[in-house]
């Protein structure tokens, strides 16, 4: 079975789809997916989260908090879905060298254009003002299907971790994106990352896509 819903899918439909996989035992979807990302030790943090860190201190000057997950209820889908369709819908796909003259910089798209990280710091943004808890949202730096390093946004909930990605349309359990995980934030610090379970070395950087 594979969690996704499609923006394109009427109101009912996905509804109904969100109903069935609510209704799945984490037996039966263990049996058929992998629901969670084997975390493993601390992970040197991006270079672009760090200097992120430098330009929005107020953001990144948190305490350590205890991990939470969010309760995958209906209306949570649904306002994740939304969130997701919004901004990849309104963001102009720029790589950081056409759009600041550098390699790599992590930044809110407040013109309307940004790279892979800009989609997921303003989806992180936006869940957290809805009222999402932090712990729950992780920036995620993975190697996409050519081998490119590439950032997306983990939800962590109850029914297993979903992928909130600039590349795909659809919110995709992680196990079901072709993607090897290679780092993310801690759930209890942002500012402090943990390697994930693939064999490659935590050392991938996310690129502009």
């Amino acid at each position: 079975m594979k969690y996704n819903v499609t923006r394109i899918l009427g109101a009912g439909l996905a509804a109904g789809v969100l109903a069935a996989m609510l209704t799945i035992t984490p037996a039966q979807a263990a049996s058929e997916r992998a629901l969670f990302v084997p975390v493993g030790g601390t992970a040197r943090a991006p270079v672009g989260w760090t200097e992120f860190c430098a330009e929005y201190a107020p953001e990144c000057d948190t305490k350590a908090m205890d991990p939470r997950d969010v309760v995958l209820t209906t209306k949570a889908w649904k306002e994740l879905v939304r969130i997701n369709s919004s901004v990849n819908d309104t963001i102009k796909p720029e790589t950081d060298l056409e759009h600041w003259g550098v390699a790599e910089r992590w930044d809110y798209p407040t013109d309307g254009r940004g790279d892979c990280e800009d989609y997921v710091l303003l989806k992180r943004r936006m869940l957290m003002q809805a009222g999402w808890p932090r712990q729950a949202l992780l920036i995620t730096v993975v190697r996409d299907k050519q081998g490119d390093g590439h950032a997306v946004l983990t939800v962590k909930t109850d029914k297993g971790e979903f992928i909130l990605d600039n590349q795909n349309e659809e919110i995709l359990l992680w196990s079901d994106t072709g993607y090897q995980f290679v780092k993310r934030q801690s759930q209890t610090d942002p500012n402090v990352w943990v390697a994930l379970g693939d064999p490659r070395p935590a050392t991938a950087t996310a690129t502009s896509k």
